[in-house]
């Protein structure tokens, strides 16, 4: 599926959780949410970004963003990621590869000439209306809060 676009309305989704907890796009009607797709939990690259969400959160909270994170690792994955790095925000469940292929986000990548499916590391601003205000692709992992900013 292609990646949509800024403009676009944003694929609806439903997702459980590190607790379980659904999560349905259309829960934050009437707010912002930065959906954050990352490869995998407790991984360098995954960390920086989490942890500058983190430590950002009050004040994306305050511009009326509310952060999801999604990878296609656990719930118990999940879990060890949050209470190891005090994480603030939801990190959701998809095991099943739906929101990751709803969103486009699961592509061929490379590593060292040998190729396979990942998830890549996109964002998704998605506005009060539930349209895409903005699509980050070149995430900045250590500054991605100002990005989002």
């Amino acid at each position: 599926m292609a990646v949509p676009q800024a403009g676009e309305q944003a694929p609806a989704f439903e997702a459980p959780d590190q607790n379980g907890t659904l999560h349905r796009l259309s829960d934050y009607q009437g707010r912002k949410v930065a959906l954050y797709f990352y490869p995998k939990d407790s991984t360098s690259g995954c960390t920086a970004q989490a942890c500058d969400l983190r430590d950002h959160y009050q004040q994306l909270l305050g511009a009326g963003i509310q952060v999801l994170g999604v990878s296609i690792d656990s719930a118990k994955s999940h879990q060890k990621f949050i209470a190891q790095h005090e994480l603030p925000f939801p990190l959701l469940v998809d095991e099943e590869k739906q929101l990751v292929q709803n969103y486009g986000v699961w592509q061929e990548k490379s590593m060292y000439g040998r190729k396979y499916m990942g998830t890549m590391r996109y964002t998704f601003l998605i506005d009060e209306t539930g349209k895409i205000e903005k699509v980050i692709t070149k995430v900045d992992t250590k500054n991605h809060a100002a990005q989002l900013l």
